[in-house]
């Protein structure tokens, strides 16, 4: 999957406030903040205040809630510096405390020597757990920018791509008349969700906008109103748009599916050969309503194929034969 995605501390407490709902505040180890958090899965376990620190895994946030403050507290000032400073040592990015209770001066001593950032919320463990994995697992996954119009047309993500100038801004807002919804045009940005989701969104500098010849920028939402448009979407077909090329062998029938590969997975494919005279939104969004049927389990293709094969079967059968000749010559049996 590439290098090893990560983000700071730092970064984490800049981009929470407005994205995960977080409210975190930091308590101590102002100077870690360029430590690295390098998974979405978080640790929270009460083994490491008994001296099992082995469990501690790099690059995971530690999470302390209340059964682990109530042991720190049953525990003599020595004891509670040195599990901190033993904890602390180990390469974790951060410490958050839940529930928005107030640490040991032991803890905050040790993280602030350590260079260790404390954070502290005031939501519940399971909800901050929930909404840190959420963020995190947004942030660190992988990534790419592909050049395209990703729509939802019908419910469906539709990602058209193609060279530049071939008409996919064109067809982009042919389908938004129609009362389909715009997700990102020219630069959309994918991202591998949980291995077997991709994502789709736009850039924030160009998001709500289109851009076309002859025209210029376009803001669709103030054009066509907030029903025109959305935040993201699962990219589900990809339509390739191509000059049309009288020398090359199109799709006629559909047997075969087609796919293509966005960050190591495959999506539905269809290439669309553009030539005058053809309407490429209505083609576009055929395909689309297509591909809802094969999700389904209805093949159109497939059908028409078996009902020719069924056909040709009983053409072939003894009991619909012709007149059959034998090797002396005489007529065999009708």
């Amino acid at each position: 999957m590439g290098s090893e995605l990560a983000i700071t501390v730092a970064s984490l407490l800049a981009e929470q406030p407005d994205t995960s709902g977080l409210a975190l505040e930091l308590l101590a180890g102002r100077t870690g903040l360029d430590r690295l958090i390098t998974t979405p899965y978080v640790q929270k376990t009460g083994l490491a205040l008994a001296g099992f620190q082995e469990y501690l895994m790099p690059g995971r946030v530690l999470i302390f809630g209340h059964s682990e403050l109530r042991y720190l507290e049953s525990l003599d000032e020595v004891a509670r510096a040195r599990i901190a400073e033993t904890t602390f040592a180990k390469d974790i990015p951060c410490l958050l405390v839940t529930d928005g209770l107030t640490p040991p001066a032991e803890l905050v001593l040790a993280a602030e020597s350590l260079g260790r950032p404390l954070l502290r919320t005031s939501l519940g463990t399971p909800t901050a757990i929930a909404k840190l994995s959420s963020f995190l697992e947004d942030s660190l996954s992988e990534r790419t920018i592909i050049h395209g119009v990703l729509m939802d047309v019908l419910g469906l993500g539709v990602l058209i791509v193609g060279d530049s100038g071939i008409g996919k801004s064109e067809c982009a807002l042919d389908l938004i008349v129609r009362g389909h919804r715009l997700v990102a045009d020219d630069a959309v940005e994918v991202r591998l969700r949980g291995e077997t989701d991709l994502v789709g969104s736009c850039p924030a500098l160009t998001r709500h906008h289109m851009e076309l010849r002859g025209i210029g920028l376009i803001n669709v939402m103030e054009l066509f109103g907030v029903a025109s448009i959305r935040a993201y979407k699962l990219v589900e077909l990809v339509v390739r748009l191509e000059r049309w090329d009288p020398a090359c062998e199109y799709e006629r029938l559909g047997l075969d599916d087609q796919t293509y590969e966005i960050l190591g997975l495959r999506t539905p494919f269809v290439l669309m050969p553009v030539a005058p005279g053809r309407n490429l939104a209505n083609l576009v969004e055929v395909a689309a309503r297509n591909q809802l049927l094969r999700a389904r389990g209805h093949h159109s293709a497939r059908v028409v194929a078996e009902r020719l094969e069924e056909v040709l079967r009983e053409t072939a059968s003894p009991d619909r034969a012709t007149d059959v000749v034998d090797d002396t010559g005489r007529e065999g049996p009708k």
